[in-house]
């Protein structure tokens, strides 16, 4: 079963996390690593190309697959960094699910169905844009949401702590049968959010992406918080760390998903299947049929 290496990124698995100390912007040692204005990109360049030969390795093994997770605050990046650092995959061996406010169908399951089917398959990479940590975060800053679910509990600390224990046992199921689950909170100021909602309001490219409500959760920016510090406390285990990555600086954001990403890779058997004796000797027979014809 996979398990995470230390990072200093990493969000520690034994409940001391503090949002209130997390880095919106990278270290002054991170920095020193970009020289120059471009080289965050170029090392994600190197990264992406990485990445893509990985997941050609992977298909071919066929014994993991790869769930990424990516939460954060609007404005965040999360799509950004999908299309950035994903751009290097075969897409035959990639799914992207992207979730929204759940459905009615949806609803009316258990708040980890509607995730289940686009679990990735072994050899295949997944990556969750929001997932079910919505139901810990969203949900509990507004409590109001359970009305559609019908669950028999109301909003308390016991439903939280509850949510919270399924879902760190799903996860642990998940690894046990071989996934790779890997979970980015994209940690981004409000400072530096108020500025990308302006530019989504002055750039008429971005336009498209302002959403009057964005503005309005803005004003339970200290609930959302809590919501995270105590769910990434909760679920931050082993085999499904959470990497706390400072947003702030796109290039910088991306690069280091990408390089952890890459990192969880090297750790697994990913060396192309040897043939045996018995598909060497088909081979060869294939090999002398074809030079027959």
């Amino acid at each position: 079963m996979f398990r995470a290496k230390s990072h200093r990124l990493l969000v520690p698995f034994d409940g001391t996390f503090k949002i209130a100390k997390a880095r919106t912007k990278p270290s002054k040692k991170s920095n020193r690593k970009a020289k120059q204005p471009g080289d965050w990109e170029q090392k994600l360049e190197e990264q992406r190309k990485k990445l893509g030969d990985s997941q050609h390795r992977l298909y071919s093994r066929g014994n993991h697959s790869v769930l990424i997770i990516l939460q954060a605050l609007d404005a965040a990046g999360k799509d950004g960094t999908i299309r950035h650092v994903l751009s290097g995959v075969n897409p035959c061996g990639l799914h992207v699910a992207s979730f929204k406010a759940p459905t009615e169908l949806e609803a009316a399951h258990d708040f980890l169905w509607r995730t289940s089917p686009h679990l990735p398959a072994h050899g295949h990479v997944t990556v969750f844009n929001r997932s079910y940590y919505e139901e810990v975060l969203v949900v509990r800053v507004h409590p109001d949401f359970l009305a559609a679910q019908q669950v028999p509990d109301k909003p308390s600390a016991e439903l939280w702590e509850g949510r919270l224990r399924a879902i760190a046992e799903h996860e642990r199921h998940l690894a046990r049968q071989g996934t790779v689950i890997l979970k980015f909170w994209l940690n981004v100021s409000n400072e530096e959010q108020r500025a990308r909602l302006l530019e989504r309001i002055d750039d008429p490219e971005k336009r498209w992406k302002f959403r009057a409500g964005d503005l309005d959760e803005r004003d339970y920016w200290d609930d959302y918080l809590r919501a995270y510090e105590q769910c990434l406390n909760a679920t931050s285990r082993p085999w499904s760390p959470w990497y706390a990555i400072p947003a702030d600086d796109k290039h910088f954001m991306r690069w280091q998903v990408a390089k952890l990403v890459n990192d969880a890779f090297e750790q697994l058997d990913l060396d192309f299947p040897k043939p045996t004796k018995a598909v060497l000797a088909e081979l060869e027979e294939a090999r002398t049929r074809l030079l027959k014809r």
